[in-house]
C-alpha cells in the first residue's frame, strides 16, 4: 500500500513540473515573437520607413502641377475671366437659375430643356455628316423625326425611351476630326472653358443653326430675345457643374485639364 502512495506522489509531482514548464513556454512565447516582430519591424514599420530630406511640399505640389500641364499662354487673363466667371455666377447666374426653379413646374422646365435639346440635335446631325459618322447620324435623324412628331416638337423625349440616345457632336470636334490643333486653352465669359479651335467652332455651330432656322426658331428668337436668356438659363439649370465645389486652390488647373482630355475623348470617340 505505502508503495502505491509512494508512486502516485511521484506521477503528480512529474506532472506538476511537466504543466509549469508548459506554462513557462506559453508565456515566453508571445515574448519572443514580439521581440522578432519588432526586429523585422511588423510591430512598429514606420521605424524602419526613410523619408526623402530634400522633397519638401512645395516640391510636391509642383510635380502634381506638371502633370496637369496644358498649353495656356493666356493663363493670366484666363485667370481674370474665370474670376469673373465664378462671381456672375454666384450673384446673378445661380440666383436666377434658383428663381427659375422655384417659379417654375418641374414639368415646364423638362419640356424646355427637351425643347432646346431637340434644337441642338441640328448641329449634331450636322456634324456627324460632316464627320462621316453613318451610326451616329441615322440616330441623330431618328431622334429628331421622333421628338419633333411625337414628342411635339421636343417638349418630350420619346427617342430616349426607344433607344435613341443623344449624341453631342460640335463643330469643333468635327475641326479635331480633320487634324485641326486645339491651339491655346481659353476661358470664355459666362461660356466658361474652350479652346481656340472650339471657340470657332461655336461661331460655325451658331451661325449654321440660324440659317438652317429649324422649326422657325432662329427668326422667332431675333424678335423675341428673351428666348435666348430662357435658353441660357435654362443651359445653366441643366449644367451640375459648381465653382468651388472641388474645394481646391487648384480648381483653375483641374477644370482645364479635364475640359481639355475630355475633348480628345470626344473627338477620337
Amino acid at each position: 500500500m505505502a508503495k502505491r502512495l509512494v508512486l502516485l506522489a511521484a506521477l503528480l509531482c512529474a506532472g506538476a513540473v511537466h504543466a509549469a514548464d508548459g506554462s513557462n513556454n506559453v508565456a515566453t512565447r508571445p515574448a519572443t515573437v514580439e521581440r522578432q516582430n519588432d526586429a523585422d519591424g511588423f510591430t512598429e514599420p514606420l521605424k524602419s520607413l526613410k523619408f526623402n530630406p530634400g522633397l519638401d511640399q512645395r516640391e510636391f505640389e509642383r510635380a502634381t502641377l506638371n502633370a496637369l500641364e496644358v498649353y495656356d499662354p493666356l493663363e493670366s487673363w484666363n485667370r481674370r475671366v474665370y474670376h469673373f466667371n465664378y462671381r456672375f455666377d454666384e450673384w446673378v447666374f445661380l440666383p436666377v437659375v434658383d428663381g427659375y426653379r422655384y417659379v417654375t413646374p418641374g414639368f415646364v422646365r423638362s419640356g424646355v430643356s427637351n425643347f432646346f435639346s431637340n434644337l441642338g440635335d441640328v448641329p449634331n446631325l450636322l456634324n456627324s455628316l460632316l464627320q462621316f459618322k453613318g451610326q451616329r447620324s441615322l440616330e441623330t435623324t431618328g431622334r429628331l423625326l421622333v421628338n419633333t412628331t411625337v414628342g411635339i416638337v421636343g417638349l418630350w423625349d420619346p427617342a430616349s425611351k426607344i433607344g435613341l440616345p443623344k449624341q453631342s457632336e460640335d463643330f469643333g470636334q468635327t475641326l479635331g476630326f480633320y487634324g485641326v490643333p486645339a491651339g491655346p486653352y481659353l476661358i470664355l465669359p459666362i461660356l466658361g472653358p474652350s479652346n481656340l479651335r472650339d471657340t470657332g467652332g461655336l461661331v460655325f455651330d451658331f451661325a449654321a443653326e440660324a440659317q438652317i432656322n429649324f422649326l422657325n426658331v432662329a427668326q422667332v428668337s431675333s424678335d423675341h430675345p428673351e428666348l435666348y436668356v430662357l435658353r441660357a438659363i435654362d443651359r445653366r439649370y441643366t449644367n451640375s457643374f459648381r465653382y468651388g465645389q472641388m474645394n481646391s486652390p487648384f480648381e483653375y488647373e483641374k477644370v482645364r485639364y479635364v475640359y481639355t482630355e475630355s475633348r480628345k475623348l470626344q473627338i477620337a470617340e
